[in-house]
């Protein structure tokens, strides 16, 4: 009876912890969506573009180290609803601003305030669910930043459009995640490693950081991440405009097609993903992380084939790019779990603030910045090529399509690490469980 109740509040917590993942999502994607009615209305480069994104992943990335290891030593429950009541009061401050580097700053707020949230959240569903079934509830919990991504791109569109102001979003935005962020301070934890079949200590971690860096596959894991979140904050950040700007798609439809592409795949690819990866995983040990490099393999082939299509029927290009991210979402539901397989439970928020480290400071930091200056410097090759002297939007969609090449690039750079990293995984998934301990003990979660 007491497991079936400790599991029926394991569900319960998921759920919460699902809502807030989506919100989280949805409020950190309303700049991507609106970006081209603030380049016109503040004159903006495709770099300054970039600059927002940037600027926002780095101070997340910062952050998300102390907050971490604050993750595994206090109360995640009140770290998450702080966070959550931070962010959300941002957001709505967002769309007060009347300048870029406000606009900017405010921006870095909202990081700092998420960076609360994903490492606290991580560590709990690996106390919640035992091994055998992390793979789905990491799955549900992630249907967070697909479902944020299609809540966002289907409705901030006509958000803007009804209120005839790109800042309205922002506050809209903000009501829900205040009002959630009351319900993080009522979720009742479990002990730290209570989902595990061995006895774990409870005493802190000497030297935590050195002991996470110290396994082979956890770095692996990290450059694997470093590329696949520069591929997707890339997309992310500049999708909409290219729609708009290459296939001269509106604001609304651009939005909605990218929606599709990076939203609706998720819903499919997160649940059906997670199941998959689950039973790979229960009849070859390194099956999960073999599944994901799989799946990068078709997502590197789709994307490259829809860029290098060039101006395309609009619903050829919506449908290739969708396959490629529909695989790409086995990432997370395999590599998140992989990453609660090889390091200990007092040590998982530390390892996943690392991770995101990695995956925010030089992944989805760079992937912006990056793919925003190349654009800049191929809009001006073409408008040099074609001997005009001056800048046209014609140049600038040219020069962003270009440099979009750089997504399948990154894909495939994930794809090579998480197949190093499946060579590493036995081996350290045994050191894991070894070190816990050699006395097995009924998990607390196991019926969740």
């Amino acid at each position: 009876m007491q497991n079936s109740t400790q599991a029926a509040n394991a569900w319960r917590i998921l759920f919460l912890l699902f809502l807030a993942n989506l919100f989280n999502f949805f409020d950190r994607t309303i700049p991507a969506i609106i970006i081209e009615p603030i380049r016109m209305e503040w004159h903006l480069s495709d770099f300054q573009l970039g600059i927002i994104g940037t600027a926002f992943t780095i101070v997340y990335a910062i952050a998300g180290l102390p907050l971490g290891r604050l993750a595994d030593t206090g109360s995640r429950s009140k770290l998450m609803g702080w966070g959550l009541f931070a962010w959300s009061g941002l957001t709505a401050i967002n769309g007060l601003v009347g300048s870029f580097w406000s606009f900017l700053l405010v921006r870095m707020g909202i990081g700092i305030g998420e960076a609360s949230y994903a490492p606290a959240a991580n560590s709990l569903i690996g106390d919640l669910f035992p091994a055998h079934r992390r793979a789905r509830a990491m799955g549900i919990f992630m249907l967070g930043l697909p479902l944020g991504l299609l809540l966002a791109f289907f409705t901030i569109g006509a958000m803007v459009k009804a209120f005839d102001s790109w800042r309205a979003p922002f506050f809209i935005a903000a009501i829900p995640g205040l009002i959630l962020a009351i319900f993080m301070f009522y979720i009742k934890e479990p002990k730290r490693g209570a989902a595990e079949t061995v006895q774990v200590a409870q005493a802190r971690v000497d030297r935590p950081i050195r002991r996470v860096l110290a396994v082979p596959t956890f770095l692996w894991l990290v450059l694997a991440g470093l590329c696949f979140n520069f591929a997707t904050y890339a997309c992310n950040s500049f999708l909409v405009p290219m729609l708009q700007r290459y296939f001269l798609m509106p604001l609304q439809e651009a939005a909605v097609a990218t929606g599709v592409i990076v939203g609706v795949t998720g819903l499919v690819g997160l649940t059906l993903g997670g199941w998959v990866a689950d039973k790979i995983h229960q009849r070859v040990a390194n099956g999960r992380l073999l599944f994901a490099a799989f799946s990068l393999i078709i997502s590197t082939v789709t994307t490259a084939w829809a860029l290098h299509a060039g101006r395309i029927e609009i619903g050829v290009f919506v449908a290739l790019f969708s396959v490629g991210w529909l695989f790409a979402y086995n990432f997370y539901t395999c590599v998140y779990t992989a990453i609660q397989d090889v390091v200990e439970p007092r040590l998982r928020a530390t390892a996943m603030a690392l991770f995101f480290a990695g995956l925010y400071l030089l992944g989805g930091g760079m992937g912006p910045i990056v793919v925003g200056g190349l654009s800049d410097h191929f809009a001006h090759s073409a408008m040099y090529a074609a001997g005009a002297e001056q800048m046209t939007e014609a140049y600038k969609a040219v020069g962003l399509h270009d440099a979009m090449y750089l997504i399948p690039v990154a894909l495939f750079l994930t794809l090579l690490f998480l197949f190093q990293a499946s060579r590493s995984f036995v081996r350290d998934a045994k050191r894991m469980k070894d070190g816990l301990g050699a006395v097995e003990v009924p998990a607390a979660a196991a019926t969740a």
